[in-house]
């Protein structure tokens, strides 16, 4: 992450449509943001999270943020997290980003598994990380809750 960044993921990370696939239940300030970036420390070991932007490589426009979180280096296991923009959906960058993402985790991590938690009724998600080799490993019975709906929840995983 870069401080050009801010704007883009302020906008990101405030958008509630967001909101119902991560924990979020406020939103961020701009303060907040350029204290979190300036303070960011891209050691996966010190800080058990990793996040970056998802680029284009011809513009350098971000598109979204890939984060592995949760790293547990003992088990050499992370969550993955994805999030593409609204404008950038459905065009692929997803499905890349996590390609690069999961062979980053094996080659220089040394990851041996990676999982994922998607909203059930995500299809789209579903299908793509059915498609990169994830295996669907469970079912969170009413896993999550958004206004005063629950909704179930699938954990896949990748083992490397």
């Amino acid at each position: 992450m870069e401080p050009a960044d801010i704007d883009v993921l302020y906008r990101w990370e405030n958008d509630t449509r967001f909101w119902d696939v991560t924990d979020s239940t406020a939103p961020f300030s701009m303060h907040l943001l350029r204290e979190y970036v300036a303070d960011y420390n891209a050691d996966i070991y010190a800080q058990r999270q990793l996040r970056l932007i998802i680029e284009r490589v011809d513009t350098r426009q971000p598109v979204g943020i890939a984060d592995l979180l949760h790293f547990d280096p003992l088990n050499n296991r992370a969550e993955l997290g994805l999030l593409i923009g609204p404008d950038f959906q459905r065009q692929g960058y997803g499905e890349r980003a996590v390609k690069l993402l999961m062979s980053y985790a094996c080659n220089h991590i040394g990851l041996r598994q990676i999982y994922v938690y998607i909203r059930q009724d995500h299809d789209h998600c579903l299908l793509m990380f059915e498609k990169l080799g994830f295996s669907r490993c469970g079912l969170l019975k009413k896993w999550v809750k958004r206004g005063k709906d629950y909704y179930d929840v699938a954990l896949m995983q990748y083992i490397f």
